[in-house]
């Protein structure tokens, strides 16, 4: 046992603080010089962390304190990446478990609290964000005992210490009337209350491999915990996956551990620590890295399985090629592979004829998020409207995904909100006052229906409400749904669209596009008001005459377009549409772009994916 070293994770729902709070603790430990430029929420290294805010990759950073030497796992909080959170716990020995102090319990803390707890792990709770006028340390931590005594939390891990904190601030307290300093008081608790796990360093080497990252100097870098015996810098090691084969089978060329968030080369890892290792090609996520002589695999976390999936194609459209540099299945294919080696919560099939792929995830954010990176590395392709995955239960009923919403929202909404959730099978499942006509509803509903909801529950709560969802079970399946997306504007030629026409045409529906954008036949370029697609033509000019000119089209004020990412544009897609993907474009289509064919198609009932499965048309 190495007493020197602590492995914890800090968890907690999404946006309660964990990043900031990690930040001010490095500042504070002396991880840094004084002189030294730092940036704010360091650990979301990231492009696309630091754009959104949000942590999507799990990632190690070590604190010296007194002595000891405190590996710190920062982890995901958004429902869509909870597989992050699930393979780091294996390497922790505690977690703290922050809650905001004014939000309180949400779905994510019940997830991630329940995680830990399974593992054996005794969180320390910190109640963060007192600096909030708003806060309700007191009634939060009855909220989160209750918690823990609902997940069915052992003697020892009921007696969880806890802190009052302000990780903003930088302070943390016994108590919450007590100093306001520094973050010391957490330092010293992690120190006092997580004890190092037992390993043996007499064994052979052995770690499971828990993150990977691509290093463009190193390769394939490896993380985990050492679980026995040593790591040596240029031994022969091997990967041995779960089932005991041997996967692959090299060096050890680099060795190193966390100093700060910095990897520092070592010569020896010791039992007990996180290090990242380099020298294999073939291992990947839950492999066992292992001396030669090591032939039973470390068991790893099960992970819960995706909920709901996408099929990606090559671009087929009039404007291919256009904007992307990778355009063929290959590509495609050999990009998606990469991705569900790397990343555990994301599987990947091909289907019939190796031209299409089916990439499967825990929730549209985490698909959004492989589309926005892959559109950034120069990728074109067509994307199906999402589908959820079902299953059957023992005696062959048909169960379905049902998540848990949690929703904040002025009283006078509430009811427009519980109707809109009855049209989606949605359930009340408790409702209470948080505050002066304040309410939380709390529902469990079919994820089929929740596609897209959270732009219609903003627009019901006129922009106040917050709305959090997260995986709740698989449950019987609730019947056809009565929700139903408006038709489709539909171009009929290709070319360019005129203002003059755009003009024209917005009192039938809202317009997706502007004047001089690229548009074809089958694209969808508005949505009407009423049910029934229609084709309409965007290039329409103005006749020319004596007395009038083209340039006074220039004068035509247009409507601003509605601004979608690619959740909300895969929220809307019915089940014989598509969404197209380029470097510098989405655009929404036909899946058969031919009217003619499309109309057969129709008729032989082939167009698309209609299925209780298909989860397009929920959005609206």
């Amino acid at each position: 046992m190495n007493n020197s070293i602590r492995n914890i994770t800090i968890i907690a729902h999404v946006d309660h603080g964990k990043t900031t709070l990690i930040d001010n603790l490095m500042k504070q430990s002396g991880s840094f010089r004084e002189n030294e430029i730092v940036d704010e929420r360091l650990m979301d290294s990231g492009e696309l962390e630091k754009e959104r805010g949000i942590t999507i990759l799990a990632k190690p950073a070590s604190i010296n304190w007194k002595n000891s030497r405190v590996n710190i796992i920062d982890t995901p909080g958004h429902r869509d990446f909870a597989a992050e959170v699930e393979r780091v716990l294996s390497m922790a020995d505690g977690a703290l478990l922050l809650i905001d102090s004014t939000e309180g319990v949400m779905p994510q803390t019940k997830f991630v609290l329940a995680k830990a707890l399974r593992q054996g792990l005794k969180p320390i709770v910190v109640i963060n964000k007192l600096d909030k006028p708003d806060q309700r340390a007191n009634e939060v931590l009855e909220e989160t005992f209750d918690l823990f005594v609902s997940l069915d939390a052992n003697e020892e891990q009921l007696d969880f210490p806890v802190l009052y904190a302000s990780g903003r601030s930088g302070w943390a307290s016994k108590e919450l009337d007590g100093p306001r300093e520094n973050l010391n008081p957490l330092l010293d608790l992690i120190i006092d209350q997580v004890k190092p796990a037992e390993f043996d360093k007499s064994k052979p080497f052995a770690m499971l491999s828990t993150l990977l990252y691509a290093d463009s100097f190193l390769g394939r870098s490896l993380v985990g915990r050492i679980s026995q015996g040593t790591a040596k810098a240029n031994q022969q090691i091997k990967a041995i996956n779960l089932q005991g084969e041997k996967v692959d089978e090299g060096r050890l060329t680099k060795i190193f551990r966390y100093e700060g968030t910095k990897k520092v080369p070592i010569d020896v890892g010791e039992a007990g620590d996180i290090v990242v290792i380099a020298g294999l090609e073939k291992a990947n996520v839950a492999d066992t890295i292992c001396d030669l002589d090591v032939n039973e695999p470390i068991a790893a976390t099960p992970i819960d399985p995706p909920t709901m999936s996408i099929t990606i194609t090559v671009n087929s459209s009039p404007l291919a090629g256009i904007e992307g540099k990778k355009l063929t299945s290959t590509q495609i294919r050999d990009r998606l592979v990469l991705e569900a080696q790397n990343n555990v919560g994301i599987t990947f099939s091909e289907n019939t004829g190796k031209d299409s792929f089916e990439i499967s995830g825990r929730g549209e954010l985490m698909l959004e998020i492989l589309l926005t990176q892959m559109r950034r590395e120069g990728f074109e392709m067509t994307v199906s409207p999402p589908k959820v995955l079902f299953k059957k239960d023992d005696n062959g009923n048909r169960l379905e995904p049902i998540e848990e919403i949690t929703m904040d929202l002025d009283e006078e909404y509430s009811s427009k909100v519980i109707d809109s959730m009855n049209r989606r099978k949605g359930k009340l499942i408790d409702l209470k006052d948080t505050g002066k006509d304040k309410k939380r509803l709390i529902f469990h509903a079919p994820t089929r229906g929740l596609m897209g909801y959270t732009s219609r529950f903003l627009t019901l709560t006129k922009g106040n409400g917050v709305i959090n969802r997260i995986f709740h079970s698989y449950g019987k399946f609730e019947g056809e749904m009565e929700v139903r997306r408006n038709g489709a504007l539909i171009s009929m030629e290709k070319g360019k669209a005129v203002a003059f026409a755009i003009y024209n045409l917005q009192a039938r529906g809202e317009m997706f596009v502007t004047h001089n954008d690229s548009v074809y036949a089958g694209m969808i370029v508005g949505l009407a008001p009423k049910p029934g697609d229609m084709i309409i033509n965007v290039m329409k000019g103005k006749k020319l005459t004596n007395m009038r000119t083209q340039g006074t089209d220039e004068n035509v004020v247009l409507t601003p377009i509605r601004k979608m990412s690619i959740a909300e544009q895969l929220s809307i897609l019915n089940g014989d549409e598509a969404l197209e993907i380029t470097p510098k474009s989405c655009r929404l289509r036909k899946a058969i772009l031919d009217p003619h064919e499309r109309k057969k198609s129709e008729k032989s009932g082939a167009a698309g994916d209609m299925s209780p499965g298909g989860m397009g048309g929920m959005g609206m």
